[in-house]
């Protein structure tokens, strides 16, 4: 079956992969596509049963050529105020609306429509197709896949990831990293409150220290120009959840919240967790613990993305521009899973229709024009690839 970027990208929509839910009708799909052109693929589960990852590669066999990389989890909608039915792809003047169509599904359904001229193309240099899960929440799936390039597939030598950039090409993103916080203190009535530990106070000290490295960090960029292009340029420390006690009248035993850490590339979030656990242990549970022994902090961590730094004279960005002309310097403060191709030997960077501006809100769209510059720089990566 040969299908326009727009008709995939219908079929794509009308799959609700919102994330930690599943995506393996959507994977089916996916293989029974690749199949009817007689693409070889590999299905790679996640961790969780529901959810899996597609790879696949069209040309000779073995390492090199360009990776195509996108993701087919979507976010949430509800809570949101749609306008259309947020998993039917609704067009309207240049715009399609529905859930993914900008973040992601756009690239993925521009790389699908190009199948049929892959094949048809006599590749001289392999193209890889790379479909993955879960990056709004993890990024396991592009951890998986990264793992088995090298060793189990071929390891591509270039890797476009889709992201939204406006077909811009990207050279950079920030990282991201997440300390988890849990306060256990021991309750007492709040007129005794001395004999007891606040969970809610000890976990506002560790705030205010979240914002105070936050603060140490911007006014060293302040006085170095920190990260150059990056707004902000410099990591970001931020809380955005909060919760603990039971009562106005107890002091509280639990307090638990969520710092995620926007890192510029150069530095590591396990730095930051290092720095954080030595002010804990030395400066905080001392106090909490004399008071009573099972009181502490339990911290834990996830890792993201680490940040997708600018390449000297990287083949991605000179590939990327060649098929774009394109020759601004463009980076974004969100992450993505290009800095874990990266960070695993591939020369990365993000090219992609849509503007990030439209992702994760209500009626979400994406301009027909902008699926037909993708599609016109996938035909520019074949007949490089064809050469």
């Amino acid at each position: 079956m040969n299908l326009t970027s727009i008709e995939l990208l219908e079929r794509l929509v009308s799959f609700p992969t919102v994330s930690e839910t599943h995506n393996l009708d959507c994977i089916a799909f996916i293989g029974e596509y690749l199949a009817s052109h007689g693409v070889p693929f590999e299905v790679l589960p996640q961790a969780d049963g529901q959810n899996a990852n597609i790879f696949a590669t069209i040309g000779p066999k073995g390492d090199g050529g360009v990776m195509l990389s996108g993701h087919l989890d979507v976010v949430p909608v509800e809570g949101q105020p749609w306008t259309n039915d947020p998993f039917k792809l609704t067009p309207k003047g240049d715009r399609l609306y529905g859930r993914g169509a900008c973040d992601m599904k756009g690239f993925d359904a521009c790389v699908l429509a190009a199948v049929p001229a892959m094949m048809k193309a006599g590749l001289k240099r392999p193209i890889h197709i790379c479909l993955s899960a879960d990056e709004e929440v993890r990024m396991d799936g592009a951890r998986a896949i990264a793992a088995k390039l090298g060793a189990d597939w071929p390891k591509p030598a270039v890797c476009f990831v889709g992201e939204p950039s406006r077909m811009k090409v990207v050279t950079g993103h920030k990282g991201y990293f997440v300390i988890y916080t849990h306060v256990r203190g021991h309750e007492v009535h709040s007129s005794n409150r001395y004999a007891g530990v606040s969970a809610v106070f000890v976990a506002a000290r560790l705030v205010t220290w979240m914002e105070e490295r936050d603060l140490r960090n911007k006014a060293e960029a302040e006085r170095s120009g920190g990260a150059p292009y990056f707004e902000p340029g410099w990591t970001m420390l931020h809380v955005g959840q909060f919760n603990g006690g039971t009562a106005h009248n107890i002091t509280a035993l639990d307090a638990r919240f969520v710092t995620g850490i926007r890192l510029v590339p150069g530095d590591d979030g396990f730095g930051y967790l290092k720095e954080y656990e030595a002010f804990v242990r030395t400066e905080i549970e001392p106090a909490m613990k004399a008071v009573h022994a099972d009181a502490g902090v339990f911290i834990t961590h996830r890792v993201g993305s680490p940040a997708l730094g600018r390449e000297a004279d990287g083949e991605a960005e000179r590939l990327a521009r060649r098929l774009t002309g394109d020759n601004g310097v463009q980076v974004v403060a969100y992450g993505a899973e290009a800095g874990i191709f990266q960070r695993g030997g591939l020369s990365t960077v993000i090219c992609g229709p849509g503007d990030i501006a439209q992702a994760h809100q209500p009626d979400e769209w994406i301009e027909v024009s902008e699926l037909a510059k993708c599609d016109a720089f996938l035909a520019g990566l074949i007949r490089e690839c064809s050469a």
